[in-house]
């Protein structure tokens, strides 16, 4: 049950820092100035923190070893992104990048296996 606690954390600190990173490329969104696309991210940002922070807390208190929780939080990350990118930003989504994300999340098996 902690394992699925921090990693609902994570999904939902990934999910507001995706969008804070990558809101303003979508295609036909209307151009900001620089400077206020770095403030407004930054705004988004803020809320990330205080999913994030709780989470690697919880995490390492439930003896999540930081290795395990820097693992989970690439494979949520990388997770998230590939949700946000095809729908969001309608991009597509091809093998390659699906071999790629297997492999990652070999990594997340190995880090956990004892």
């Amino acid at each position: 049950m902690h394992y699925l606690t921090v990693a609902a954390l994570l999904a939902v600190s990934n999910f507001v820092m995706t969008f804070a990173w990558y809101w303003h490329i979508k295609p036909g969104q209307t151009a900001f100035p620089l400077w206020q696309i770095v403030l407004i991210s930054w705004g988004i940002a803020l809320l990330e923190y205080c999913f994030v922070v709780p989470a690697n807390h919880f995490g390492a208190a439930w003896h999540i070893k930081p290795f395990q929780l820097k693992i989970m939080q690439e494979a949520i990350t990388l997770t998230v992104f590939v949700l946000f990118a095809v729908f969001y930003l309608q991009d597509s989504f091809k093998w390659n990048y699906a071999v790629s994300f297997v492999l990652i999340l070999g990594a997340v098996y190995f880090a956990f296996k004892h």
